[in-house]
């Protein structure tokens, strides 16, 4: 597990777990297997943008401006009014054209609906980049440095969960079986092991 999704998961334990479990009508472990999976999804997706040196530029200025780390300052209030922090705008500038196709996988893998897929991609955009803004504070980091970073932790999620980060990178049918359902409960298994 990379430092931003487990910085990520230990915020969100207790009370906070269980608000978004009852946000989306899901459970707590079905919640915590969603979020173990949607935050090294948007840290790749977000590392695969920031090796282009504008799109670094472009997010370093986004957490420079937005993004300081004060989300965790008041984390039950920001989970009562997600919407509050653009998360869909964060989605749009990740993800791009295939949000749809990710929130889907993300979806099927964890038994949850598309729409609740996409809330919790939603609610949890804002907190990986609360956790970039304050690595970048901590690190003294420039837009090159925010890129490295991401690029690190792309990495350690890799080393630790090579089968997963290579399906969540790509979101291709691993096996060319045309499904993508056992390969995402393959990814799903691998991130407890």
């Amino acid at each position: 597990m990379n430092a931003i999704t487990q910085i990520i998961t230990q915020q969100l334990s207790g009370n906070a777990s269980r608000t978004i479990a009852q946000r989306f009508g899901i459970s707590e472990s079905t919640a915590n297997t969603a979020i173990q999976m949607a935050v090294p999804l948007i840290v790749a997706a977000m590392a695969r943008n920031a090796s282009q040196p504008q799109e670094a530029q472009n997010l370093y200025q986004a957490v420079s401006n937005d993004h300081d780390g004060s989300i965790f300052d008041n984390l039950l209030g920001y989970l009562g009014n997600p919407q509050s922090a653009n998360g869909a705008g964060i989605l749009g500038h990740v993800f791009g054209n295939q949000q749809p196709a990710i929130q889907n996988n993300l979806a099927q893998a964890t038994g949850m609906d598309q729409g609740s897929a996409g809330g919790l991609l939603e609610t949890l955009a804002p907190l990986v980049m609360g956790s970039l803004g304050q690595a970048q504070q901590q690190n003294g980091l420039d837009a090159s440095g925010l890129s490295n970073f991401l690029n690190n932790q792309q990495q350690e999620a890799q080393a630790n969960a090579p089968d997963a980060m290579s399906m969540l990178s790509s979101m291709l049918d691993q096996n060319k079986d045309g499904s993508s359902m056992d390969d995402l409960q393959r990814m799903a298994a691998s991130f407890f092991k």
